[in-house]
């Protein structure tokens, strides 16, 4: 029953009432499947994302959103409260907080398995006390060097992603002689700040930062290499849904192609990624990818990382 019926003789309820239904035991990281990759939905509360327009902006809308991605099979929701792309605004850590705290609470009660997209040290600890199990550093520690210390205390996973610069300042900074190999150098360096701190290698997670501080062309490149992302030891999470790239090679009569009509291939990459044994995959429409992603394990069976 979805809603709670009237008494006899009252008539048709006029404001249905949700069905309350009880917390489920919390998803633990270790309980992810190994035997293909996975695939984490991404849930922007923020008003200026540049996927869905602010279409998840309040606290209703985006539990909505990441209850759908959960029940649409996706293994991990990815909640983030300030835009990433480039030249977006500022938000503080307490305007971070508001925006993103109720979100997780609410999915981690239904049972999907969180994690936290942020730079701020301050809202990774309070979504872990939310119950995000998952830190998902999208500065990769050239924002604040406190998030390692967060890490090793907390010993939940840490996803250290690629990135130069701040959003005003990374498209400036898309310079490489050889970006596979930069990328890998750089990861390696901040990772090496990580283990200082007490970071234990299986808690790292490698994001290679797909359109931080990365021109188009780079972005490609950079995909054609990710082999070379092995050599670090780590897990590898792929985050090249709706990304500006892709609107580029989709552009039609001079048109580039809008975020949302960039979802089939983002499928294509996640296929892609996850035959060449990315662990995860992130994205913004789970159903194709999810699908890919069993193709590919079908396609090329992948041992556990």
């Amino acid at each position: 029953m979805d809603s709670l019926a009237a008494a006899p003789g009252t008539g048709p309820a006029t404001s249905p009432l949700p069905v309350l239904r009880k917390p489920r035991p919390a998803a633990r990281f270790e309980d992810l499947p190994t035997d293909r990759t996975l695939v984490m939905g991404i849930v922007n509360v923020t008003p200026d994302s540049f996927s869905d327009g602010g279409q998840h902006a309040t606290a209703d809308s985006a539990i909505a959103a990441g209850l759908r991605m959960f029940y649409a099979g996706a293994d991990i929701i990815d909640v983030g409260g300030e835009s990433t792309r480039p030249g977006a605004e500022d938000v503080s850590p307490e305007e971070e907080q508001r925006r993103v705290v109720p979100v997780i609470d609410a999915l981690v009660k239904a049972g999907a398995l969180v994690s936290i997209d942020t730079i701020h040290a301050s809202t990774a600890a309070a979504a872990l006390k939310a119950g995000a199990a998952i830190i998902n550093d999208v500065a990769g520690l050239t924002m604040e060097p406190e998030m390692a210390e967060l890490a090793a205390s907390s010993r939940a996973p840490y996803i250290l992603t690629h990135r130069r610069g701040d959003a005003r300042t990374m498209n400036s900074l898309a310079e490489y002689k050889d970006v596979a190999a930069e990328v890998v150098a750089e990861l390696a360096g901040v990772r090496d700040k990580l283990y200082a701190a007490g970071v234990s290698p299986e808690q790292i997670i490698i994001d290679p930062g797909l359109g931080f501080a990365k021109n188009d062309a780079q972005n490609w490149e950079l995909l054609q290499n990710l082999d070379q992302l092995d050599s670090l030891g780590h897990k590898v999470l792929v985050g090249a849904s709706r990304k500006r790239f892709l609107g580029t090679l989709l552009t039609v009569a001079g048109k580039t192609a809008a975020p949302q009509e960039r979802d089939d291939a983002t499928a294509a990459i996640t296929a892609i990624s996850a035959y060449r044994g990315a662990w995860a995959v992130r994205v913004h429409d789970v159903g194709p990818s999810l699908d890919a992603v069993k193709v590919a394990a079908r396609m090329a069976p992948r041992t556990s990382q």
